[in-house]
């Protein structure tokens, strides 16, 4: 029962997030390349907050997942609460050092901060409740209003900021609030499932845990979280820095569009990771092992179908459009961004495993690691070659890669288990055969007929032979129930 339940969250999860980057590509493709500048501030912006809201939450979301199966109803509730607390206490205090801080250091790009920090503090609190929600497997309706609301709300603001209706910095306050009406129909739709009207103290919490384990694990997944950014999403950042915000523009165009293709993960893995934490607990290694080659070979499957896809025809469908010359300099750069997020997918839910072990800390020795090679990659690609932005692309997948690999290698000494079998390696051979086959098509003339023809060949031809091998179960499955319907 609670697998079907699982399954049907993970569908409508990912049906909600297909239709928020629906509408993400559809501004991509036709709104934001009309001004790259204002973009590339926003995106600013953005990075700052994403750098700043771990340090608000300080792994309490995570802890929220990880303590939550073994607590008593109430504390259950108490442990919410806490992360509450939590949020409240360190952004006040954020707060504070933002306001003395803009005596003392003399930045151009200082009041950046100030448009930072309320959007910090409202994805603290929407990573707090998604968590809360997941635990319930309850995510179908705050993805809905997480993946739907940023999307509409970014190109109403660039609609009004083109048409001279709003200023720039009004437009940026604008897309602030609506993450605060997020937050707000969020935590609505949460306390109707679930009341933090829990008897007692934190001290009864503490009494089920140990306050210093808590706190221990909090900050080993703060300092996770915090290097992740640092590692995988420091170039949105960095980019301002270095260059102008046009290219950091640019890049956010290339994002959003690679961006689909992490979809399916980002369902599955926020699904998974309750079942995760307590198949670890129970030391079901077994059921573990299974989910963990499943998962890694679906999505896997996916992505590279979709990312075949967009190899197919990217370049002729920007051809196509009207604003097809100021997307044509993000390409290569999808190529790259697309590489890297289909690595991750296919080494499926790793990270989860790693922070709902007792080895959690590795998590923090590799992503410190990293975060000294993504940043000096950045760097690098930035200051002392001619690539630019291509550069910290680039620097990403190897960053990525490299996690990746190490977690893989982590996973298979501590637990013996690994997301291969020899179903994956088929499929691997037969998507990179139909891939390389389609590819070296002759080019139409016709650049409708390039883009159609391709893709769809692609797809057909590579859903048939997985189909017929059986290379995926769960599509077997799914097909052949629809059909006897």
């Amino acid at each position: 029962m609670q697998n079907t339940q699982s399954h049907k969250q993970a569908f409508w999860f990912t049906l909600i997030n297909y239709l928020g980057i629906a509408i993400g590509v559809i501004s991509t493709v036709f709104v934001y390349p009309n001004d790259k500048d204002f973009l590339g501030k926003v995106g600013f912006v953005d990075s700052i907050a994403q750098m700043l809201y771990p340090v608000l939450v300080f792994g309490g979301a995570q802890a929220l997942i990880h303590f939550y199966p073994n607590l008593s109803e109430n504390n259950k509730r108490q442990l919410f609460k806490y992360g509450i607390f939590t949020i409240s206490g360190i952004g006040i205090g954020v707060l504070i050092v933002l306001i003395l801080g803009q005596f003392i250091i003399d930045w151009n790009r200082y009041q950046y901060l100030f448009f930072a920090f309320p959007l910090a503090v409202a994805l603290a609190f929407i990573e707090l409740f998604k968590r809360q929600a997941a635990n319930l497997q309850k995510i179908a309706v705050p993805t809905f209003y997480e993946k739907i609301i940023p999307k509409v709300a970014l190109p109403a603001v660039f609609v009004l900021v083109l048409l001279g209706l709003v200023t720039e910095n009004i437009g940026i306050y604008a897309f602030i609030a609506f993450y605060f009406l997020l937050l707000l129909l969020l935590s609505q739709y949460l306390f109707r499932f679930f009341s933090i009207k829990g008897e007692g103290s934190f001290q009864e919490l503490f009494n089920e845990i140990s306050k210093s384990e808590y706190l221990r694990y909090c900050f080993y997944t703060f300092i996770g979280s915090f290097g992740s950014f640092l590692a995988f999403r420091v170039d949105g950042f960095m980019i301002p820095l270095f260059c102008e915000f046009e290219d950091n523009g640019t890049y956010r165009i290339a994002v959003n569009l690679a961006s689909a293709l992490a979809i399916p993960a980002t369902g599955l893995f926020t699904v998974y990771a309750p079942q995760v934490s307590a198949l670890i607990k129970n030391q079901d290694w077994e059921t573990l092992q299974m989910k963990y080659v499943e998962t890694a070979k679906l999505l896997f499957f996916v992505g590279a179908i979709m990312l075949g896809c967009i190899f197919m025809g990217i370049e002729p469908f920007f051809e196509l459009l009207p604003t097809g010359q100021k997307l044509m300099a993000s390409i290569p750069i999808i190529y790259v961004l697309g590489s890297n997020v289909l690595f991750n997918m296919a080494t499926g839910f790793n990270s989860e495993i790693i922070s709902y072990s007792p080895y959690y800390r590795f998590n923090i020795v590799s992503v410190l690691i990293l975060v000294v090679l993504n940043v000096s990659l950045n760097w690098y690609f930035l200051t002392q070659t001619e690539i630019g932005i291509l550069g910290v692309a680039i620097a990403s997948f190897i960053a990525m890669a490299l996690f990746n690999v190490a977690k893989l290698v982590f996973i298979y000494k501590k637990f013996g288990i690994l997301p291969f079998d020899k179903s994956y390696a088929k499929l691997i051979l037969v998507l990179n055969i139909v891939f390389f086959g389609i590819y070296a098509m002759p080019k139409f003339e016709n650049l409708w007929i390039e883009v159609t023809v391709k893709g769809a060949t692609f797809l057909l031809v590579t859903l048939s032979l997985v189909f017929q091998m059986q290379l995926i179960p769960a599509m077997n499955f799914w097909f052949n129930k629809f059909l006897n319907r």
